[in-house]
């Protein structure tokens, strides 16, 4: 009869004595009663879906963890790309001698560029009709070549009819809305321009447009116009000043430290943020919904546990004879536990490691499987105009994904203690007798 129970032989277990916990014959045990069999089929099913439930589950949590992490890192990325890390702005006098600040700036370890900037808000217009707001931001030719994040992506044209002083480089989003490509002419419209009798009359002007370029996101191509220096201090009646000096660091997450050699070197009374505080809602935010995200999606894997537990209680109620021959041949009621803690924990651990499979499988392919559903359902899954990214990321983080396959293995271990513990409390009297 243990053989058709167990698969055992009486000399196996009666060895089992000398053996310690985990054995072989404790392996053996727990294996077949993982396997499949006809009387125990809707046994194998509860299994079966709480391997695919926790295999689910941690590849969902994987996977939106790693999306949200690449679109945290590629707004980042951008965002600090086109802005400085840290911004000057002077609170006493003008910067009149932003030239010499910039220099001296510069010079300070850890500060990588010094960029004086001017800025305004103006309406744009195409040759083909119609209008988009604007946020011109006046560069010297130099610092523009140095921003890589910006020269390095041009569509069309170059620098060299920026550096002459007669052309502006505009987002492609904005070269689309306008009509425009490299060599158009784009006009300006700013509400403060020159002082009449009458008053202050907007000032109208029309640029070449000497290069398009696109940085990925969406917000900033469809926006900003980058405009030679001194043009913009012409057009914006700055002559001489500029509002701000934006400063590039090795490392953006140190700012703090440096706070102190930018306010010696400046020489006067400066006003100083850095991109923390200027993008603190937006990234706080993200990193709210990260959490919660992570919270619910947790939920997915602890029903997954559950099933377990449902299956394991079944499956010990269905073997109850099977273990009341087993503890008369000598298995110890830690053997009988430590047996079904073996099956449910197979569940979860085989799930878990087919959930980090599938979930590092898709983070490799996320953008490609993107553009298969849209092709599939013919709509944009992924809206540059409102995610503001074109394309979709996923940043895989060790940390996080060794952090998700822990928190699925333990899961799966405690929702195998109960039905285990059950199992070794099971009475061989009572379990033949009720047989």
């Amino acid at each position: 009869m243990a053989d058709a129970v167990s698969g055992a032989s009486a000399t196996e277990v009666q060895a089992y004595k000398k053996n310690r916990p985990f054995s072989a014959f404790e392996r053996m045990v727990a294996w077949r009663y993982l396997r499949s069999r006809r009387k125990e089929a809707f046994i194998s099913v509860i299994a079966g879906f709480s391997f695919i439930g926790i295999m689910l589950g941690v590849a969902t949590l994987i996977i939106v963890m790693a999306v949200m992490n690449g679109f945290r890192t590629e707004l980042i990325s951008r965002i600090l790309g086109i802005n400085g890390h840290m911004i000057v702005q002077p609170i006493d006098t003008p910067l009149n001698d932003f030239a010499k600040l910039s220099e001296r700036l510069s010079a300070i370890p850890g500060v990588t560029m010094a960029i004086p900037l001017v800025e305004g808000q103006t309406l744009a217009q195409g040759t083909a009709g119609g209008g988009t707001g604007a946020l011109v931001r006046g560069i010297r030719a130099d610092d523009l070549a140095k921003m890589k994040a910006v020269s390095d992506h041009f569509k069309e044209g170059d620098l060299v009819g920026f550096a002459a002083g007669g052309g502006v480089a505009i987002g492609s989003r904005m070269a689309e809305q306008l009509g425009l490509s490299a060599g158009g002419q784009i006009t300006l419209v700013a509400p403060e321009g020159d002082v009449t009798p009458l008053g202050v009359n907007p000032r109208v002007k029309t640029y070449t447009v000497s290069a398009v370029f696109e940085i990925g996101m969406s917000e900033y191509d469809s926006s900003i116009i980058y405009m030679p220096l001194d043009e913009a201090q012409l057009y914006f009646n700055s002559e001489g000043v500029v509002q701000s000096i934006e400063l590039f660091v090795s490392n953006p997450d140190a700012v703090d430290a440096l706070r102190q050699p930018i306010e010696a070197a400046a020489e006067r009374q400066i006003f100083i943020t850095d991109w923390r505080q200027r993008n603190q809602t937006f990234f706080s935010a993200l990193q709210v919904e990260r959490n919660v995200m992570f919270m619910i999606l947790t939920l997915i894997v602890l029903v997954a546990a559950l099933n377990i537990i449902s299956g394991l209680i079944m499956l010990v109620k269905d073997k109850g004879s099977d273990i009341a021959i087993l503890r008369t041949m000598g298995a110890t009621s830690g053997a009988v536990m430590r047996i079904f803690f073996m099956t449910g924990a197979a569940i979860g651990t085989v799930g878990t490691f087919a959930g980090v499979l599938l979930g590092v499988i898709v983070c490799l392919n996320v953008e490609s499987i993107r553009q298969f559903f849209s092709w599939i359902s013919g709509t944009t899954l992924f809206n540059p105009e409102l995610y503001f990214l074109s394309q979709l990321p996923a940043d895989m983080n060790v940390g996080e994904t060794v952090s998700v396959i822990l928190m699925a293995l333990v899961l799966s271990f405690l929702a195998t203690i109960f039905p285990a513990w059950r199992a070794s409390k099971l009475d061989p009297v009572q379990a033949l007798r009720y047989e």
